[in-house]
């Protein structure tokens, strides 16, 4: 296939609710050892790119925190090269502000107003303040905006539906920072070192993560576990390049489950 980098979500496909999914962390292995450059990309707004690194060594995943690109370290870099100096209102659940190095965040009369993961924090006094923030000329960036997400419990509603709330109610359009935008997925090749036609993206969101790769060049992976449903692929257009079982199966796909025993792992 000629695959020499592969971009790969982590909820859904490495973990649910962090805990990893049944061989997981040793197709991890098995593609650095084959030589694959890997990146592990995720829309999680509720732990900083640290916190995620922990949580994967805790489930069992040889992860650094430099293998691990999130939206919120794409918005910091976003506000300041489109909004510089711009005072921002956060609505996210989790503390991530050591990844938002730069931005001024302030509670009333903000430049910019920034959604992230959905939780409690989206109440009606927050979303009725960031309403009137929009109506006043604040302009609406959001992390993402995935409709649900997959944990232990089953589907859990996420911001996306608030973000489509603020701007019907407002009359203005979000500018996605995270998956499915092309930037992030610009960023992610540009840390891999590697072109579009170089890489795969295994991701269990196949609208975000999937069809967004693949609109780049880049070969889409739908794993069927995470949010995927049955049915799913009959309610979209286009088509995933491969859909596996599980991120175990992908090793195989990209020829990468017999790596020499000798071979050492990839300098990350």
């Amino acid at each position: 296939m000629g695959t020499r980098g592969v971009l790969i979500d982590i909820d859904g496909v490495l973990t649910v609710s962090w805990r990893p999914i049944p061989g997981a962390a040793r197709a991890l292995e098995l593609l650095r050892r084959a030589g694959l450059r890997t990146v592990l990309l995720t829309n999680t707004t509720s732990r900083t790119r640290a916190a995620i690194a922990g949580a994967l060594r805790g489930a069992g995943f040889d992860v650094a925190e430099d293998d691990v690109l999130t939206a919120p370290t794409a918005l910091a870099a976003y506000l300041a090269g489109h909004h510089p100096g711009a005072r921002c209102r956060l609505v996210n659940s989790g503390d991530i502000r050591a990844d938002l190095a730069g931005v001024d965040l302030v509670e009333e009369n903000p430049d910019v107003v920034v959604t992230g993961g959905a939780g409690p924090e989206f109440d009606y006094a927050t979303m009725d303040a960031a309403f009137n923030d929009l109506r006043s000329g604040a302009r609406l960036v959001a992390m993402h905006r995935n409709m649900y997400w997959r944990t232990e419990e089953g589907m859990r509603l996420d911001a996306g539906a608030f973000v489509v709330a603020l701007e019907r109610a407002a009359g203005v359009s979000a500018e996605v920072v995270g998956k499915p935008a092309e930037a992030f997925f610009t960023a992610a090749l540009e840390r891999l070192g590697l072109s579009a036609k170089e890489t795969a993206m295994v991701g269990d969101d196949v609208v975000s993560d999937v069809l967004a790769a693949q609109r780049m060049g880049i070969r889409g992976v739908l794993v069927r576990t995470g949010k995927f449903e049955e049915g799913v692929l009959d309610r979209i257009e286009g088509m995933p390049d491969h859909v596996v079982g599980s991120f175990a199966d992908v090793p195989a796909l990209l020829g990468a489950d017999e790596a020499p025993s000798g071979q050492e792992a990839q300098d990350r």
